[in-house]
């Protein structure tokens, strides 16, 4: 293990059935020492109420969306409901926004699926702007808002912390120009260090310091306390891979193929296609172990330091366990 404590992240489900969970992993990973409690918003609950729970039941960590997409609620109302999270955090909100996909923008949530690039841009300016609690006039090419009327909630930064989940190179090049993070995803162990690197240099471009935007783990390494569980857990994350890859909108599909899998994916469509979910698996098998990391602590441990020598600044680890104490024991032993 390395004797230096790595900056871990968790995403904690989110589900008022389960609240107890939720509330005792929060609390244990605040003790450890993890630097940030993410919650996942998709198709079901929503993120900020649970994390208005973790602000009321933590102290230290960072609370952060992963993600919520830029669409559905107005630049406004984001605003409103991070600050008001940040206002009773004590001022440890890390706003984690993204496009999405169409599937889920138009399918679930019955808006247009347009100009993605524009909408994150001018999400990221007005959260801003209303942040700073005064009056202002904004004109940009999908929003627009007159003399805006001061926000009610007070936040405890001064400014909002704002992370993007970005894939086209475009939109990771405005994640350097305007972000203060960078939540990437699909982009395979040896190529994150030339990922990382880009955005620095980008970053630099825009007359910002090269270390501007935090680089989050594009995948998270899951910790195995069952070894038996291995292949389980390993076909699951290709069925997810096979998933993104095909079905979850172009933006995944190209970015596997930047990432050099364009024979992959287009076996993984045209297996979907025929024979199914389970034959696109199969293809995806043959990439998954090239993505993220699942073993053994110290596997896991491993793996976290070499990310780290390539510019990855706050990890994504889950353990793979029932047991709330194995748990907490076994993110100790990641945070060092």
């Amino acid at each position: 293990m390395s004797a230096a404590k790595r900056r871990i992240s968790v995403n904690l489900p989110w589900n008022p059935d389960f609240v107890d969970t939720f509330v005792t992993r929060a609390r244990l990973a605040d003790e450890i020492g993890v630097d940030t409690i993410s919650v996942l918003e998709g198709y079901g609950h929503d993120a900020f109420t649970g994390m208005a729970l973790l602000a009321y039941e933590t102290e230290k960590a960072r609370i952060a969306s992963s993600i919520v997409n830029v669409f559905s609620r107005t630049p406004a109302t984001l605003a409103q409901s991070f600050g008001t999270v940040d206002q009773l955090s004590g001022g440890r909100v890390v706003v984690g926004l993204g496009a999405s996909a169409p599937g889920a923008i138009e399918r679930f949530h019955g808006v247009k699926f347009e100009r993605p690039f524009a909408r994150i841009r001018e999400t990221v300016e007005l959260i801003r702007l209303y942040w700073s609690r005064e009056r202002f006039s904004y004109e940009g090419p999908t929003i627009q808002v007159e003399r805006a009327l001061v926000s009610g909630m007070i936040p405890a930064q001064p400014t909002a912390q704002i992370h993007l989940a970005t894939l086209n190179p475009t939109s990771v090049k405005m994640t350097a120009e305007i972000a203060d993070g960078w939540m990437p995803t699909w982009i395979p162990n040896d190529r994150v260090g030339e990922s990382v690197a880009q955005v620095k240099q980008w970053s630099v471009e825009a007359g910002r310091p090269a270390d501007a935007v935090e680089a989050r783990s594009p995948g998270s390494a899951t910790v195995l306390l069952d070894a038996e569980r291995q292949a389980e857990i390993d076909r699951g994350f290709a069925q997810g891979l096979a998933f993104f890859a095909v079905r979850n909108g172009p933006g995944y599909f190209h970015q596997f193929e930047r990432q050099g899998f364009a024979e992959e994916v287009a076996a993984m469509r045209e297996a979907w296609q025929s024979d199914g979910v389970g034959a696109a698996t199969e293809i995806a098998m043959e990439i998954a172990r090239r993505f993220s990391k699942r073993g053994s602590l110290e596997d896991c441990a491993a793996h976290l330091d070499e990310q780290s020598t390539l510019g990855v600044d706050l990890h994504q680890v889950s353990i793979d366990t029932d047991d709330d104490q194995r748990w907490a024991d076994a993110l100790a032993d990641l945070v060092g």
